[in-house]
C-alpha cells in the first residue's frame, strides 16, 4: 500500500491555538484557515498546496485518497482536517504519535522529541514566526520559508515511520524490538476513525436540562457535606473529610524527602482522579479543594454542549496506547472512560445514535479476574467461569462459613468484591476502604477484612504465588535477564526492555532502581508522572490488565469488519447497527466478544450485551 505524508500549518494567535482550545473546538471555530499543505507523495516528490478553501478542496477533490495510506504526525489533528473540511476518507490512516506512544510513553512523543530521539534533523520553531499571521499577511519570502519548515515536517514524520515501523531501532537506547505489529497500526487506524468520521450524535436540548440539574445538586452537595474552609485548606484535615467518604488520600513520593507524602495539588493525577471519583460527594470537595467552580459532571456538560452546538456530530476522542498498560485514555477534554456506568446515567442518554441506527454496547465479563485466573494457572477458578459457576457465591460461601446464594446480595457482593480487587496483592486496609466506599452499609472492622483476605489468598494459591513470580521479574528486569512470566509463552520478561507482550509491545519499567521505602526497601521506577513504586502484585495487575486490553481490542477489529466502531470504554465496545438489523448484529458483537485468540487458548472469556438509542438508555432484549 503506497503512503501519503501530510502536514497542516494553520492559522493560530495567542488565544487561539491548541494549547487553548481543544481539537475539535480549534478546527470547528470560525477562525480557522488552512495556510497550507505539506505533501509527500510514495516516490519522494514532493509540493506545499495553498490558496483559499474552495481551490485546496479542488486540489483534493482531484486525488484518489481511497489507494493511499495517510500518514501524519498527531493524525487526529491533521485527519480531522482532511475529513471535516475538504470531505477526506483515506484507505488507512497512520499515525507516529500514537506509535510514539505503543513504544515509548504516553508523553514526550513530540515530532521534535522523537526526531531528537532517532537522531534527525531538528525541526526548527520557524513556526513561532507566524502567530497571528494569516496567509494574506505574509511576505513571498515568509511564505517560502514557512513551506520549507512544513516540508521538513513531512520528511521527518516519514522518516520516523520507517524507522518505528521497520524495526523500533533507537539509536538513543541501542534498542531493537522488532516492527511495530501490524493488528497495533490497524488499531490505530480504528481510534482515529473514531474522532475523524463521527457517527454519534449529542441531543442538545437534553443536556442544557442535564446541565441545570447538575448545577442544582452540586449546590445541595456541598451544603450536605457541611465542609468549612479549614477542612479544604489543611492537608490533613482534607484528608479525614475523604476518608469519611471511604477513600483513601492520594499519596505520592515527595522528590525532596524521599518520603510519603499526599497528593494533593492541582497537578498530582490522584487529585485528578478525585475530580473524577464516582461519588459526586468527592468531586464536589476535591473541586472546592482547588477553588475550581465546576464539578466534572459540570464542565463535561458544558463542553458536549459546545460540541453540539458547533457540529452535532460527536468525534470520539481517544488516546491510543496513553497507559502503562497500553490501555486507551480519554483526550481533547473528553473523558469517556468515566462516564457514570450506573445510577446517574443522563449525561450518556444525551449521547444518541444517528436516525436509523441503534446502539449496540457489549462488555466483556470481568475479563480481569478470568484473565489472572487463566494466567495463574489456577484451574479450578477458570473451570468455574467456564462452567458459568458463581465464583462470587462459592468465595462468599468461604468467608461467611454458610451457603451464599444470589439471593444474599450483600454477602455475595462481598465476595465479588473481593473476587475483583484483591487478585493484585492487595491489603486488608484498602479492601475495608473498598468495601465501604461501595457501600456504606460493608463496615467492616479491619481484623474482619484480614481474615477475608486471608480466605481468599488460601482459596487461589497459585494467584499468590504469580505475585512472587512478579517480584522475580522485577528483579531479572534490573538484572537484564530474561524469564517467563505467568504461562509459558505468553508473556517474556526481556530485561531492560521489560515485558514483551503477545501483541508485540512491551511494558517498560525505566530506571528501575531499588530504594529506602518507610518501613522496607522498595523497587521504584521513573515514568511520566515521577517516581512510582512496584511491587510483584502490582506487576501482575498491570500485566492483566494488559493482556485483557489486547484481548478486547483484536474483538474490537473482528466487530470492526462489519459494522462501524465508534467507541470503547474500558472492558465494552460500543458499535452502530441499522435498526432493522439489530439482532443480527447483537449476535454478531457478542460471538466477536467471545472469540479467544490463538495465544488465550483455555482462557474462560465470556460477555453481555445490550442495545439501545442512546447510550444511557439500554435494553437487554
Amino acid at each position: 500500500m503506497e503512503i501519503v505524508t501530510l502536514d497542516f500549518e494553520t492559522y493560530y494567535d495567542r488565544e487561539y491555538s491548541l494549547t487553548k482550545l481543544t481539537t475539535e473546538e480549534y478546527i470547528r471555530d470560525p477562525r480557522f484557515e488552512v495556510i497550507m499543505l505539506g505533501v509527500r507523495w510514495p516516490d519522494g516528490s514532493k509540493e506545499v498546496v495553498s490558496g483559499t478553501h474552495l481551490e485546496i478542496k479542488q486540489w483534493c477533490d482531484a486525488v484518489p485518497w481511497g489507494q493511499y495510506a495517510v500518514l501524519c504526525h498527531n493524525t487526529l489533528f491533521d485527519g480531522a482536517i482532511l475529513s471535516w473540511k475538504f470531505g477526506v476518507k483515506p484507505r488507512v490512516w497512520l499515525d507516529t504519535l500514537s506509535m510514539g506512544r505503543g513504544m515509548f510513553s504516553a508523553r514526550n512523543n513530540s515530532l521534535a522529541s522523537l526526531a531528537k530521539r532517532y537522531h534527525l534533523e531538528d525541526k526548527g520553531t520557524y513556526v513561532m514566526n507566524m502567530m497571528g499571521r494569516r496567509r494574506s499577511d505574509m511576505s513571498p519570502g515568509e511564505f517560502k520559508q514557512y513551506a520549507e519548515y512544513c516540508l521538513l515536517d513531512v520528511d521527518l514524520c516519514h522518516d520516523l515511520w520507517h524507522l518505528m515501523s521497520s524495526g523500533w531501532y533507537n539509536p538513543t537506547e541501542a534498542d531493537i524490538r522488532g516492527p511495530y505489529p501490524l493488528e497495533e497500526l490497524k488499531l490505530i487506524d480504528l481510534h482515529i476513525r473514531m474522532f475523524t468520521e463521527p457517527m454519534l450524535r449529542l441531543n442538545r436540548d437534553k443536556l442544557e436540562t442535564h446541565l441545570a440539574a447538575v448545577r442544582a445538586r452540586k449546590a445541595n452537595l456541598l451544603c450536605a457535606a457541611a465542609v468549612d474552609i479549614e477542612s479544604l485548606m489543611s492537608n490533613q484535615k482534607f484528608a479525614e473529610v475523604l476518608k469519611g467518604f471511604g477513600v483513601d488520600p492520594p499519596t505520592k513520593i515527595s522528590p525532596t524527602t524521599n518520603k510519603p507524602t499526599f497528593a494533593f495539588a492541582k497537578t498530582d493525577p490522584g487529585m485528578k482522579a478525585l475530580l473524577e471519583h464516582e461519588d459526586e460527594r468527592v468531586q464536589a470537595v476535591a473541586a472546592a479543594r482547588l477553588g475550581v467552580k465546576s464539578t466534572l459532571e459540570e464542565t463535561r456538560t458544558e463542553r458536549f454542549i459546545g460540541i453540539a452546538t458547533r457540529g452535532g456530530a460527536f468525534p470520539v476522542p481517544l488516546k491510543y496506547a496513553y497507559a502503562r498498560t497500553k490501555r486507551s485514555s480519554g483526550g481533547d477534554g473528553v473523558n469517556l472512560q468515566n462516564l457514570p456506568s450506573r445510577g446517574n446515567t443522563d449525561l450518556k442518554a444525551c449521547i444518541e445514535a444517528p436516525p436509523g441506527y441503534v446502539i449496540i454496547d457489549c462488555d466483556s465479563s470481568n475479563i480481569e479476574a478470568r484473565v489472572l485466573a487463566w494466567l495463574a494457572g489456577q484451574e479450578d477458578l477458570v473451570n468455574d467461569f467456564a462452567n458459568k459457576v458463581d465464583a462470587y457465591c462459592k468465595l462468599a460461601t468461604k468467608i461467611y462459613g454458610k451457603t451464599i446464594t444470589p439471593a444474599n446480595k450483600l454477602e455475595r457482593f462481598v465476595g465479588k468484591t473481593v473476587t475483583l480487587g484483591c487478585g493484585y496483592q492487595t491489603g486488608a486496609g484498602k479492601l475495608k476502604a473498598t468495601l465501604k466506599a461501595a457501600t456504606p452499609s460493608v463496615d467492616l472492622d479491619i481484623v474482619e477484612c484480614e481474615k477475608i483476605i486471608d480466605t481468599y489468598r488460601s482459596s487461589v494459591p497459585c494467584i499468590v504465588d504469580l505475585w512472587a513470580r512478579g517480584e522475580d521479574a522485577i528483579r531479572a528486569m534490573y538484572n537484564d535477564e530474561s524469564m517467563w512470566l505467568g504461562r509459558e509463552g505468553v508473556a517474556l520478561v526481556e530485561g531492560k526492555k521489560g515485558i514483551k507482550l503477545p501483541s508485540g509491545l512491551y511494558i517498560s519499567y525505566p530506571q528501575l532502581h531499588r530504594a529506602q521505602g518507610v518501613r522496607f526497601v522498595e523497587w521504584r521506577y521513573k515514568d511520566d508522572t515521577g517516581v512510582v513504586n512496584i511491587y510483584g502484585g502490582k506487576l501482575i495487575e498491570n500485566l492483566t490488565q494488559a493482556l485483557a486490553r489486547i484481548i478486547v481490542m483484536s474483538q474490537m477489529l473482528r466487530i470492526s469488519r462489519k459494522l462501524p466502531v465508534k467507541l470503547t470504554v474500558h472492558d465494552s465496545v460500543i458499535a452502530l447497527a441499522r435498526e432493522d438489523e439489530r439482532q443480527a448484529a447483537r449476535a454478531y458483537v457478542e460471538s466477536c466478544m467471545r472469540w479467544v485468540p490463538d495465544w488465550a487458548q483455555g482462557c474462560p472469556l465470556n460477555c453481555e450485551s445490550k442495545w439501545g438509542y442512546n447510550y444511557g438508555e439500554l435494553h437487554d432484549d
